[in-house]
């Protein structure tokens, strides 16, 4: 039996084109801030839990109850499974590539040289790294192209909780880069290169989900619910725990999450 569900209201390009250069332009912005001033570890925990809390609270309050309503357990399973599958193989393919950058960094230096003291020479570009950071904004503009085929104000909640999430990225990368040795200009246009593919991702996700009902559209949300969860828990729960626990920093996540809650009830 077919799944019947009425098409959600999409907006229109302009609306979900802006709504997506919101979280590009607010990491290229973080990332002019780290290499301006880097926020301490303590602050960059608080973000990532209020992110955490916010991403979150946008798939309790908007994603989840929508996907329950329809009563369609057969593509909830498909879908869900689909988008866990698809983020641990892509947490496996992205820690090979980091991984193969490590002994190269040992390596670099020329043997018998001792003594000889090298030119100065660009820092190379960590691709690794780039490529795993560039994956996993494609995945969040998908994501934010799933939040639009669900309807225009899940889209905007979830644009919201991205552009939060990815601050902290666009801080880290930055911070990243500088530790390797490359200026504050090269830092910032890289982070900025890598941005793009949100836009990619929200580009893909919205055209290819456009119209969407039925059947399909349960299958996307709850690949788009899985890929969410993964993202809270696996990636910015655990980055944001690399800092000893406070009471603030734990509170940091349930205001975030309240925050949305209220949002979401009068929005």
């Amino acid at each position: 039996m077919l799944l019947t569900i009425p098409a959600a209201v999409t907006p229109p390009w302009s609306t979900m084109l802006g709504f997506s250069l919101l979280p590009a332009v607010v990491m290229i912005a973080g990332a002019a801030l780290a290499v301006w001033r880097a926020p301490g570890p303590k602050l960059r925990s608080a973000i990532l839990h209020f992110a955490a809390g916010v991403i979150f609270s946008v798939v309790a309050v908007e994603l989840l109850p929508d996907i329950v309503q329809h009563h369609a357990p057969y593509e909830v399973a498909l879908g869900f499974g689909l988008g866990v599958a698809t983020m641990l193989g892509l947490r496996y393919f992205t820690q090979r590539l980091e991984k193969k950058e490590e002994p190269g960094a040992a390596g670099n230096a020329p043997a018998g040289s001792a003594g000889v003291t090298a030119p100065p020479t660009a820092a190379a570009l960590p691709w690794g790294l780039l490529v795993a950071i560039g994956i996993d904004i494609l995945i969040d503009g998908l994501l934010l192209g799933i939040g639009f085929a669900a309807g225009a104000k899940e889209g905007t909640l979830l644009a919201i909780a991205l552009t939060i999430e990815l601050l902290s990225l666009g801080l880290a990368t930055a911070i990243e880069l500088r530790q390797d040795g490359h200026g504050k200009g090269r830092a910032v246009a890289i982070v900025a290169g890598t941005s793009l593919m949100l836009l990619v991702g929200a580009g893909i996700g919205t055209t290819v989900l456009r119209g969407a009902t039925g059947n399909l559209l349960e299958i996307v949300l709850s690949f788009g619910l899985a890929a969410l969860l993964f993202l809270v828990t696996e990636e910015l729960l655990t980055e944001a725990h690399e800092e000893t626990e406070t009471p603030l920093l734990t509170l940091a996540f349930f205001v975030g999450f309240l925050l949305f809650l209220i949002l979401g009830m009068v929005a």
